[in-house]
């Protein structure tokens, strides 16, 4: 084999002990990374970047940077024809034409193959769309956390700087005022959608030293990549590899979905349990395995499918998913009532809670319509939440009940009026009458002229009026 090396101390160094340096374990394969910084004005997103860029080779993009290049290279395309007649006559360029330039700008040799970072965007929750709708989705986002009034420390330490460009700088304290006031009225929103869709979100704190921020990114870059080379090791091994990191978006998902749907197939292979994994977005715990996306229910059956897929996708799953008419549909109040006249099944008891109960007389509970469920065309309705989730996993167990012929009686409610005199006094005014006749022991009145029973009598009468 001849080996190639970037300098003569690096030849000599392997001369004197060539063994050490060939068997060492192969490198891991290089991952274009694609980051992203956002903070409020002077927060240091800039230097954050310039920093990546310098040490790993990254390119450093802004949207106008994006919006330059095009220009630049590629001045007769319709987009820059277009992002030219937006600046000519001096008017901003729409979030529409910026996207697509920042598009092209990707498409650099530096980005495929080293990575990017994306300075300063998105701002708005429209960006986020569009970026979306671009399939541009960073594996992380860092936002710089620091408040309105290191803001203004900073860019006064900054005028104060005789490193200050020549030209005219847009930092006054008005202009920074509404920077600040616009990054606050949208990072919420853009921080909410990206912790929920991608879980891709860090926070950092911008008031550290820049030596402790860089360490922070680099420390979550790092593991970022690892999980990216991990993942693309096991799918050339033919493995299954979790995908939690990879920023897929939920059209990808669905489209690319296995035979399971969003359901878990490592808890129908062991336990014939149908567990739902729509209800939430997050890929933290789902695999691709031979082109196709899986989605486990906790931590425990994502270890087990990685370390043994085979065994719970077909052809050797055990089971296979029902079609999709025999699948258990959680209903609303509303959907339940939409239903009319068809009503629920076993007269609205609770089916879970009854055959948990044994079948025991004192186990037929009412369901609440809140908790309602469609079932081989027939409606369920449970006691509470929990017994819902056990019916879904398990609907073959409980659906085909039999009510004994005995019935709790119904509870309808009594009118007051309708209970008999003592009844009524009872439900009515007896607590009213012990707290008066109690004062009448503590007080003991007597009126002049009036026994002590007509005193007590006309005290009794006052206290309840």
């Amino acid at each position: 084999y001849i080996y190639f090396f970037s300098s003569k101390a690096n030849k000599e160094t392997f001369m004197k002990n060539p063994i050490k340096y060939i068997c060492q374990p192969k490198p891991k394969p290089p991952v274009p990374v694609k980051i992203a910084i956002v903070g409020p004005p002077k927060s240091g997103k800039t230097t954050v970047a310039r920093k990546f860029a310098s040490v790993y080779g990254l390119m450093r993009l802004s949207i106008g940077d994006a919006i330059r290049l095009v220009i630049n290279n590629q001045p007769e395309s319709a987009l820059g024809l277009q992002l030219k007649w937006h600046l000519h006559k001096g008017l901003t360029v729409p979030d529409e034409l910026a996207i697509q330039a920042l598009d092209v700008a990707l498409m650099d040799r530096v980005c495929m193959s080293t990575g990017v970072v994306i300075d300063g965007y998105p701002l708005t929750r429209k960006q986020v769309k569009l970026l979306e709708s671009a399939r541009i989705i960073p594996v992380k986002i860092f936002e710089l956390e620091m408040d309105a009034k290191e803001v203004f420390r900073r860019a006064l330490s900054d005028k104060e700087s005789t490193n200050r460009p020549s030209y005219p700088v847009h930092d006054s304290s008005q202009i920074l005022a509404i920077k600040n006031s616009c990054y606050k009225q949208h990072i919420d929103a853009i921080r909410t959608y990206y912790k929920k869709e991608h879980q891709n979100w860090c926070m950092v704190d911008a008031t550290q030293s820049k030596w402790w921020i860089w360490n922070k990114v680099l420390q979550e870059v790092q593991v970022v990549v690892k999980e990216i080379q991990i993942y693309l090791e096991r799918i050339k091994e033919g493995k299954a590899a979790s995908i939690a990191d990879l920023c897929i978006t939920p059209e990808e998902l669905q489209g690319r979905l296995g035979e399971f749907g969003q359901y878990c197939p490592v808890s129908l292979a062991e336990k014939g349990e149908l567990v739902d994994c729509s209800s939430t977005a997050s890929l933290q715990f789902a695999a691709e395995f031979r082109g196709h996306y899986y989605k486990m229910a906790s931590q425990e059956e994502l270890e087990k499918f990685l370390s043994r897929p085979e065994v719970y996708v077909p052809p050797l799953a055990p089971y296979p998913l029902p079609p999709p008419d025999m699948l258990p549909k959680r209903l609303t109040a509303a959907e339940v009532k939409a239903l009319f006249p068809k009503s629920a099944e076993m007269q609205g008891y609770c089916p879970v809670t009854y055959l948990d109960g044994k079948q025991r007389y004192e186990a037929l509970v009412p369901g609440n319509i809140e908790y309602s469920v469609m079932y081989q065309d027939k409606v369920y309705v449970f006691e509470t939440e929990e017994k819902l989730l056990k019916f879904m996993r398990l609907p073959e167990k409980y659906w085909n009940l039999k009510l004994p012929r005995k019935l709790p009686p119904k509870k309808e409610p009594i009118l007051l009026t309708a209970l008999p005199m003592a009844g009524y006094l009872e439900q009515a005014i007896a607590t009213s009458l012990i707290k008066a006749l109690n004062e009448v022991g503590c007080l003991k009145p007597k009126l002049p002229f009036l026994s002590v029973k007509r005193t007590a009598l006309l005290f009794v009468a006052c206290h309840l009026k």
